[in-house]
C-alpha cells in the first residue's frame, strides 16, 4: 500500500480511483464495510482502491484540550487499512487552510483535480468543508456535474441493532469491556508507541516492563490487562503474550498515567522501539500495595491468570 501526503502530487497510476472517506478511527467493522464497498467498486472498473482520512483527527483540531479520544494511533491506522487490500492511503493534513476551505472546493480541488476520482464511498452521515457545510446529497450533486460516482453506505449495525462506532468503543473502553470493544472493531483494541525509560523498578522484581505514554489516544479503564504485544514491523508483526498494567502506579505514589507491559519469557531490549499492545481480557483494577512484596505476589498471580486465559489463543 502507498502512502501519499500531498494531493496534487498523486501519481498517474493510482488516479480516476474508487475512493473511500472518512476519518476511520478504529478501523471498526462499520468502517471496514465503507471500505470494502469502495474495493468492489474498485474491482468491479478495474481501478485503484484509496482510503483518504485526515491527521490530526479534526475534533482535535477545533478542541486541542479535550481529554484523550483517538482509539488508534496512526500508524496502526496504516496497517489496519492495508489488510483490507488498499492500494493506497491518502492521508490530508487538517490544518487551518482545510478547515476554511468549502465543501464545493474540496470536491473540486482536492477530489477531482487532486486525485481525480471515478467513484467515492462514504458513510451516510458523512459531513466535509467549512463548518461541516458539505453533507452527501451535495456531494452526489456535484458528481452528477463533474462526473463521478457516489456511493453511501448505510449504518452497519450489530444483531441487536446498535449501529457500530467508535463512541460504542471508547465507552467499552472505558469499562473495561474488552470483549464487547472488540466485537464492534472486529480485532482487539490495539495501541502503539515508542518504549522510554523508566524506575527500572520491575526488574528488581523479576517482571521487567516496557513502558508507554498513551498521550492523546484514548485511555482504557486502569487496571491489570493479559495482552500480546510485539515490536512493530507491519502486518507480519510476531505478538507475544503478557500481562500490563495501565494507570497511575499509586503504590509508589506516581500522577501520570503510564502503560507497563511485562511480555512472558524473553529478555528483548526494547527501549526505543515501537511496540504494538492488544488488550485482550481486563483482570483487576489498579491498587495500593503496602510494599514491594506484596506488589510481586500480585503481579506473578496476574500474569499466572493471563497465562490461563490466552493458554488456547489470545481471545
Amino acid at each position: 500500500m502507498r502512502l501519499l501526503r500531498h494531493y496534487t502530487e498523486l501519481p498517474d497510476p493510482l488516479r480516476g480511483g474508487s475512493i473511500a472517506l472518512g476519518n476511520f478511527d478504529g478501523v471498526h467493522l462499520g468502517h471496514q464495510e465503507v471500505i470494502r464497498a469502495a474495493g468492489a467498486l474498485a474491482d468491479m472498473h478495474n481501478v485503484p482502491l484509496g482510503v483518504m482520512t485526515f491527521e490530526p483527527h479534526p475534533r482535535r483540531y477545533f478542541q486541542p484540550d479535550l481529554p484523550p479520544f483517538t482509539l488508534t494511533p496512526f500508524r496502526l491506522k496504516t496497517h489496519l487499512i492495508a489488510e483490507l487490500g488498499t492500494d493506497f492511503l491518502y492521508v490530508q493534513a487538517f490544518d487551518k487552510a482545510l478547515s476554511r476551505g468549502s465543501a464545493e472546493w474540496f470536491v473540486e480541488e482536492v477530489l477531482v483535480a487532486g486525485l481525480g476520482v471515478s467513484h467515492v464511498v462514504v458513510g451516510q452521515d458523512y459531513a466535509f468543508g467549512h463548518k461541516r457545510g458539505g453533507n452527501v446529497t451535495l456531494l452526489q450533486a456535484m458528481a452528477q456535474d463533474l462526473g463521478f460516482g457516489v456511493t453511501a453506505v448505510a449504518p452497519v449495525k450489530d444483531e441487536g441493532g446498535m449501529i457500530y462506532s467508535s463512541t460504542r468503543v471508547r465507552d467499552c473502553l472505558s469499562k473495561g469491556e474488552l470483549a464487547e470493544a472488540r466485537a464492534i472493531l472486529g480485532h482487539p483494541w490495539e495501541i502503539e508507541g515508542r518504549v522510554e525509560h523508566g524506575d527500572k523498578r520491575g526488574r528488581t522484581i523479576g517482571f521487567p516492563t516496557a513502558n508507554i505514554r498513551l498521550g492523546p489516544y484514548q485511555h482504557p479503564l486502569t487496571g491489570v490487562y493479559a495482552i500480546t504485544a510485539g515490536v512493530d514491523e507491519g502486518i507480519v508483526t510476531h505478538f507475544r503474550p503478557g500481562v500490563a498494567n495501565f494507570g497511575k502506579r499509586p503504590t509508589f505514589d506516581k500522577q501520570d498515567h503510564l502503560l507497563e507491559v511485562h511480555l512472558f519469557d524473553t529478555n528483548e531490549d526494547l527501549y526505543g522501539k515501537h511496540l504494538r499492545v492488544r488488550f485482550h481480557h481486563f483482570l483487576r483494577p489498579e491498587r495500593t500495595f503496602d510494599g514491594l512484596e506484596s506488589l510481586k505476589t500480585q503481579i506473578a498471580e496476574d500474569a499466572a491468570q493471563a497465562k490461563r486465559l490466552m493458554a488456547n489463543g489470545p481471545d
